[in-house]
């Protein structure tokens, strides 16, 4: 479990899925995308945010309080379907840690189903990384000016099992109807999320 003083605060996973209508979208493709739009909410040029993935209907069963404490939609999702997931925030993460420092910390307990993460990063074209210096400061002052860096924010959630989801929002699209998905989008960060939970 991380840090026994961070704070939990729950978030719903009850959006609408982010495929097509014709297709159902799965409940960590779900909590994903809706993770993505809650850290959206709060503007860009935010920290690492860290998730567990609970079943909701498991949460309730072990705490029936629970049935009062949630939003009724959350409630009725659940007992609609079993699979549904609700995400717990990890508060008090490290500030100016790598990602790598910080998820190496997390080991979850059995009770939690998957865990999640929001990070936001640059992207450049590969052409962009040919003949950099080799001073990182340099080299990294030269990607963030290039003309065609694009920023970011990713959303990777991953499930016991190794099923994973991404969603990625680029600041110069910002709306939640552009905002792509995909199993692998971030596959290092699959893999370190995935390293959490076993």
């Amino acid at each position: 479990m991380p840090q026994d003083d961070r704070n939990a605060t729950e978030t719903s996973t009850g959006s609408a899925p982010s495929s097509p209508p014709t297709t159902r979208a799965s409940p960590l493709d779900r909590a994903v995308r809706e993770l993505e739009r809650h850290v959206a909410r709060g503007g860009w040029d935010g920290p690492l945010r860290v998730f567990a993935l609970i079943r909701t209907a498991d949460a309730i069963t072990a705490d029936p309080a629970l049935r009062e404490q949630l939003p009724p939609d959350l409630v009725a999702t659940a007992d609609a379907d079993p699979s549904s997931i609700t995400s717990v925030e990890q508060e008090g993460l490290p500030e100016g840690e790598s990602i790598e420092d910080v998820l190496g910390r997390i080991a979850w307990p059995d009770t939690v189903h998957g865990a999640a993460m929001v990070v936001e990063r640059f992207v450049v074209p590969p052409e962009a990384e040919r003949d950099l210096p080799a001073d990182t400061d340099e080299a990294l002052r030269l990607l963030l000016e290039h003309p065609a860096r694009r920023d970011v924010r990713l959303a990777v959630g991953v499930l016991r099992d190794g099923t994973s989801s991404c969603a990625v929002r680029s600041r110069s699209a910002d709306e939640d109807f552009s905002v792509g998905t995909g199993a692998d989008v971030a596959p290092g960060l699959v893999a370190a999320l995935l390293a959490t939970l076993h």
